[in-house]
Parts: structure tokens; C-alpha cells; sequence
């Protein structure tokens, strides 16, 4: 078997798989890993390999050693780079701007337009940069391979993509609808109409990415014509620690009434705001149990957070004029039937009958979980955005 090393550098973390690009969604990688706290006095690097988990504990200085720790592991493991049959290295890069609409083969000067795209993307990019800087280093003799979460909405039409800001400040700045979690939605669109036995012309879907981060997207006969996330990840629905869609004038009244700075409202929104600012949890598994106990603020954060989604799903569905499908994916999405439930309740109206027990069926496989007569089909489908960057990868590496 051919393989691909999948590798997702965080700021202070690097995400790690080996996938055979030719396997399914529901497959098993070869090898997943993760190094953690980088930079910290205590470092810890885990592969899960052969259905056993392997754990070292160590300080990693950078993200060059907790990668080169990574390789020596999977070397004493004998799945290492050199001892399989591995055909390119794919990087999971956050913004490709307005340079970058589709995966592309890493160069020196590829290298240098993703770093001229940090201002887009100040927390995410550089980070990308170090693990695809640092991998090219370690395995030189493969191509590298760069797949970008906006490259799926490259070609949103402009009047989805264009904010209502002056022209030319938009222009100079590079403001505009950029969208996120691409690959996912990308890779999820393209497998409901396999699921359902019909050519992706023929399909409008509503794809829900529901985890820690959400977005959803309105895809018609297999394109994005809308997405949620906008300029950054920040806007659109409510997320675990991240605001989602707000008046842009709360901005400006934090900076004058409460003398925030743009640093603190920045963290505000991005990292204290979300289901953890209105609960003080942002998984939903706790959210739920809260609500249980009768917590009226963990009810209301998750019903800000339904009515959202719901805001979303209804302006879908107009912009597509006749949906088929409705898909739920991510941790949320494939996990909590009860945000399922609630997100399509009394929607029977517009073809969308959800299925009680289908709908909280556990089940990691793709599945149907409206009634037969449903005239919107409602899945569930796991996304696999590892597999997705490997077959991208293997593409190119091919060419």
C-alpha cells in the first residue's frame, strides 16, 4: 500500500496521520498521533499504531523537535517514513486567501505567499508554517503538499462573498467571505450523493459542520454558492468558545463604555464567548448534564445556540429554492442527537421529518435519519478530513 503522511501543526501542537489514500471514511489510519505542549516543560508525544496507543513524556523545545521525536517513534514502531511505502506529506493550511483555491504542490515561494497571508490568519498560519518548514526539512525527498480549509468556497459567487464595506478599503485589505472547515464540507458534499445513488448535479445540500468550531454551507449540484464563516472563523454560528454572527458595534461600545483593548476583545470573542460564555462549559455532553440539573444558563446557551442554526438552515434553504438533503457532521453533528432533534423540530412543513429512533441510534456509519416519506433526506455522515487532505495530496504528488 501507498501512504500519506497527514500533518496539522497548531501553535503549540501537531496533529498527525498516516492515511492510505485509497481507503474509505469509516477506515482506520495506519498510524495517528498527536505532540503536545510544545514549548512547555512537559511534553508529551502519543501514536496510536496496530490498535495500541504508545506514550513518551519528554520537554519538546519546538515544533523541529516534536516532530523529529514523532518520526523516531514511528521508526521504532517500523512504520517510520523510510520503512513504508510513504508518497507525499500533506499540510493542513487554515487560509489560502484569494492565492490559493485549491491544494497545491509546496515551493519556496508557495511557502512565502502563505506567510504574506498571515494577516488573515495571525493565529492559525504561522503555525502552519513551522510544521510544513520543519517537515520539509526532515523529508526532503517528498512532496509536500499544502490543502487550505478556504480552498473549497475559492469560488463563491461574488455576491456571497462580498461584504458591504467601501470597495476599495475591501480591496486594499482583502476583505472578504473567505469560509472555513472547506475540506470537511468538500469531503462531506461529496459523499451524500454516493450514500444516495445520484449524480452531486442533481443534489442542493445544506451541510452542517457542527464540533468545537461550526460552519455550515448551501451547495448546489456539488458548488458552494454560501458559507457562514466569513473574513475569519469568528463569524456565523455559535461555536464553543467563538461568538458566531454578532452586531459589529459591540466592538466599538467594549472599546469606549468598557475601555477593552482590541487584544482583550479579540480573546473575548474568540477564546471566553460561544456555549462556554453563556454556560461556563463548552462541550455538549456537559451542557446537556447541566441543563438536566435544571441550569437555566446552560438552557439558554443552548437554545441561542439552536436558534442560530435554525436561522442558518431556513436562509439555506431559501438561497437553494429546493433542498434534498441536510447533513449533520463533526463531533457535535455526528454525536448529539438531542442538537439534531432540536436544530429540525416542527420542520415537518418543508419536507423534514426526522426520525425519533433512527436519530438517536448509535451509529458511526453514514445513515438516514429522517422517515421514509421525508422529502428532505437528513443524514448523519462522518467527515474525515485526514483522508480528504491524503487523496488531495496523492493528486498532486502524482502529477
Amino acid at each position: 500500500m501507498s501512504y500519506v503522511l497527514v500533518i496539522n501543526s497548531g501553535s503549540s501542537s501537531i496533529k498527525f496521520q498516516v492515511v492510505d489514500p485509497a481507503s474509505t471514511a469509516s477506515d482506520t489510519p495506519l498510524v495517528s498521533g498527536l505532540v503536545e505542549k510544545i514549548g512547555e516543560p512537559r511534553g508529551k508525544i502519543s501514536v496510536t499504531y496496530a490498535g495500541q496507543k504508545h506514550d513518551s513524556n519528554q520537554p519538546i523545545r519546538d515544533h523541529r523537535g516534536g516532530l523529529q521525536l514523532a518520526v523516531a517513534m514511528l521508526d521504532s514502531l517500523g512504520v517510520g517514513p523510510t520503512q513504508i511505502d510513504l508518497i507525499a506529506v500533506g499540510h493542513r493550511t487554515v487560509h489560502g486567501g484569494q492565492t490559493f483555491s485549491g491544494p497545491v504542490l509546496i515551493t519556496d515561494e508557495v511557502v512565502a505567499q502563505i506567510r504574506d497571508l498571515i494577516p488573515l490568519a495571525p493565529l492559525h498560519n504561522p503555525a502552519n508554517i513551522d510544521g510544513i518548514e520543519v517537515a520539509r526539512d526532515l523529508l526532503p525527498g517528498l512532496p509536500h503538499v499544502a490543502v487550505f480549509d478556504t480552498g473549497f468556497f475559492g469560488d463563491l459567487p461574488a455576491a456571497a462573498a462580498t461584504y458591504a464595506v467601501n470597495r476599495e478599503v475591501a480591496e486594499a485589505n482583502q476583505i472578504r467571505r473567505y469560509g472555513f472547515h472547506g475540506t470537511s464540507h468538500e469531503f462531506v458534499s461529496g459523499q451524500v450523493p454516493k450514500i444516495l445513488g445520484r449524480d452531486a448535479s442533481e443534489v442542493n445540500q445544506i451541510v452542517l459542520h457542527l464540533g468545537n468550531g461550526a460552519s455550515c454551507s448551501a451547495i448546489k449540484g456539488g458548488a458552494p454558492i454560501d458559507t457562514s464563516m466569513g473574513l475569519t472563523p469568528l463569524a456565523g454560528l455559535v461555536m464553543g468558545t467563538r461568538t458566531g454572527d454578532i452586531d459589529p458595534g459591540i466592538i466599538f461600545h467594549l472599546y469606549r463604555q468598557a475601555g477593552m483593548s482590541i487584544v482583550e476583545i479579540d480573546a473575548l470573542f474568540n477564546r471566553q464567548s460561544g456555549i462556554k460564555g453563556l454556560s461556563g462549559v463548552n462541550d455538549f455532553r456537559d451542557l446537556h448534564a447541566k441543563i438536566e440539573e435544571g441550569d437555566e444558563n446552560a438552557k439558554l446557551a443552548f437554545d441561542v445556540y439552536i436558534t442560530q442554526l435554525r436561522r442558518y438552515i431556513g436562509s439555506y434553504m431559501i438561497a437553494l429554492g429546493k433542498v434534498d438533503t441536510i447533513t449533520f457532521t463533526a463531533g457535535v453533528g455526528e454525536n448529539d442527537a438531542k442538537t439534531r432533534a432540536a436544530a429540525l423540530a416542527g420542520l415537518e412543513n418543508y419536507g423534514i421529518v426526522v426520525d425519533p429512533e433512527r436519530n438517536a441510534a448509535p451509529n458511526d456509519d453514514p445513515r438516514v435519519i429522517t422517515t421514509d416519506d421525508s422529502t428532505v433526506t437528513v443524514l448523519v455522515v462522518p467527515t474525515n478530513e485526514e483522508l480528504a487532505i491524503a487523496q488531495k495530496s496523492a493528486e498532486i504528488a502524482a502529477q
